[in-house]
């Protein structure tokens, strides 16, 4: 009798680890609360393969992401896993043409949580006066609103937008976040979202706040970018969150024993 080949079989080690990791991510940003229904995306890159990469299927909820069924696609959106299922037309022209042109960014986070749609309501964009929002001074590219980003015409002006930043202001939208992996990606996500928690918060009472010089801002977003890119607190930190996901809600998928 022919055994049953699955598709874990045909992965390499590499992607096994890659989906594994990146079935993680999305149900840390459903665990987290900043999810938007069955909408948004997180994408990575998949090894050896610079013009590939994995989303999730539309129409799941984020906590119904797994290893098996995240679909793997190339810049301009088109399927190459033998699926049924499709990705949401509306993350290509931004995840798309991130991947496609900057070799540094292999995760790409969207989000839309109501603290980082507030930040990107406001003319300033983020304030760079609490700890958080320090570590970003320099660090934000910033994109005016031109509608749902279905069209491929306006990849260009996202990157030039972007240029050789990691963080994505969408004015009037949300943000999106880019990084070396997953972790990278994830740890950058979480100040950009502790950042406009705490200033929508400061917003809310009356005062006069204290600011920072741009020599404070520089220093503690250099410091910052240089803790994500070169230790493995990112990772330790992306670890440490799965092991408490996995403690309060048990394995996350059919066969998941990680």
């Amino acid at each position: 009798m022919q055994k049953e080949v699955k598709m874990s079989d045909l992965w390499s080690a590499d992607e096994t680890k890659l989906r594994i990791q990146l079935a993680e991510c999305y149900h840390l940003i459903d665990y987290f609360g900043w999810t938007e229904m069955i909408f948004n995306h997180i994408s990575v890159r998949l090894p050896g393969e610079p013009k590939r990469y994995l989303v999730n299927a539309f129409g799941l909820n984020y906590d119904e992401v797994t290893p098996e069924n995240l679909l793997i696609v190339d810049a301009d959106g088109h399927i190459i896993s033998n699926s049924a299922n499709k990705p949401n037309p509306a993350g290509f022209a931004l995840h798309g043409s991130i991947h496609g042109a900057r070799d540094d960014i292999h995760c790409v986070i969207h989000t839309h949580t109501n603290a980082v749609c507030a930040v990107a309501m406001k003319e300033q964009g983020f304030s760079h006066d609490n700890f958080y929002g320090a570590q970003l001074f320099e660090r934000v590219g910033y994109h005016d609103f031109e509608g749902i980003t279905l069209y491929d015409d306006e990849r260009p002006r996202m990157l030039a937008s972007l240029g050789n930043k990691h963080v994505l202001v969408l004015r009037n939208h949300g943000v999106a976040v880019g990084g070396a992996d997953v972790p990278r990606a994830f740890f950058l996500l979480w100040i950009v979202q502790r950042a406009a928690e705490i200033q929508c918060q400061t917003g809310m009472f009356p005062g006069k706040d204290i600011t920072l010089s741009d020599e404070i801002r520089r220093r503690c977003a250099q410091d910052a970018e240089s803790v994500i890119a070169n230790s493995q607190a990112a990772q330790k930190m992306f670890n440490a969150a799965v092991r408490k996901i996995r403690k309060e809600r048990g394995p996350l998928w059919a066969g998941d024993q990680v």
